[in-house]
């Protein structure tokens, strides 16, 4: 066998094996997420949605984005004992760049509860500069201590199993709590992989990572309404996240600013923001929780694909939300 066909065989087989492990959790998804409560959907909000995407779509039609670029998620958590759901291709998994970092946090806080984890400065330097700052070096280093694996030169095919069974302990963890169509394995790179991780992810990403934006919105409720891991550790995980768009900017004209490149672009004045966004050259995408001057609490996530020096699609979206939520009744 050669080494290309080895890789794309070990991709696959990494990618069945996730499959069949999120499937089965998913036939019992309410019981096993221990969330306590039903997210509900609403007419009136999946209207909102779906005039939010179809004037996005035509507004941007001229340079040829369709619906197949887009994915959108809103939950309305304005009552956090009874959240509403709505979305726009919302299960498609799709390359999620840096807002995989989002469940890495979430995961780690998990270990950390769990004893699993060691809480020492420099982990908590990482988680740090992995969200607020969105370093893919910090990213690297906690998916280290998350999987107890590291990155190296290509391993015999025996014990490359054992290190691929360690590197899915976080996918393992998201299937109990009953999320699917999503893979959460793979490092972030401003480069590229070599070795063992090139090995892992496939020579034509087979096993890159995916998520939805169904997933993501779903963990960043969870976050947002104290029910991720602890409430304690859910306030940790939101300081991390706080965003400020209004405040002078550092960088000023810097498309990727968490605060102001995305979502933060269209937040009214006097709204809160906590975000997590992500970019490469072929996606530009943002998972927010927005508390807007009228009171409504809510969750949107978005994802672009092959437009990402498009800046202002996802802005276009957040924008008609805020405004139609502002006034719209559950």
């Amino acid at each position: 066998m050669t080494c290309k066909s080895h890789i794309a065989l070990f991709a696959l087989s990494s990618v069945l094996t996730l499959f069949a492990a999120t499937s089965g959790a998913a036939q019992n998804r309410n019981a096993g997420s221990g969330r306590g409560f039903t997210i509900e959907t609403s007419p009136k909000l999946q209207a909102i949605m779906d005039e939010a995407a179809r004037k996005t779509i035509a507004q941007f039609a001229s340079k040829n984005f369709t619906e197949k670029n887009l994915s959108i998620t809103l939950i309305d958590v304005t009552d956090a004992k009874r959240p509403m759901q709505v979305s726009f291709r919302g299960g498609e998994p799709i390359y999620p760049a840096s807002v995989v970092k989002l469940f890495y946090l979430a995961a780690a806080h998990r270990w950390l509860e769990d004893g699993k984890l060691k809480d020492t400065p420099e982990l908590r330097r990482a988680l740090r500069d992995m969200i607020v700052d969105s370093s893919n070096d910090a990213t690297q280093y906690i998916v280290d201590a998350l999987t107890d694996t590291s990155s190296g030169v290509e391993l015999p095919e025996a014990e490359m199993r054992e290190w691929a069974f360690k590197r899915n302990a976080v996918n393992r963890y998201y299937a109990a709590l009953g999320y699917t169509g999503i893979n959460v394995n793979q490092k972030t790179y401003c480069e590229d992989s070599y070795g063992r991780e090139r090995v892992y992810r496939g020579a034509k990403g087979e096993n890159r990572n995916k998520l939805t934006t169904d997933a993501t919105a779903r963990l960043l409720m969870e976050i947002a309404t104290s029910r991720s891991v602890t409430p304690e550790r859910s306030r940790q995980m939101m300081e991390l996240l706080k965003r400020d768009p209004f405040a002078p900017a550092a960088n000023a004209g810097d498309a990727d600013d968490q605060s102001r490149g995305f979502t933060g672009i269209a937040v009214p004045r006097g709204s809160r923001l906590w975000s997590k966004a992500g970019w490469t050259s072929t996606t530009r995408h943002d998972a927010a929780y927005v508390e807007l001057p009228s009171g409504k609490r809510i969750i949107l996530v978005t994802f672009t694909t092959d437009f990402a020096r498009e800046r202002q699609v996802v802005p276009t979206v957040a924008r008609f939300v805020f405004e139609r939520m502002n006034t719209a009744e559950r």
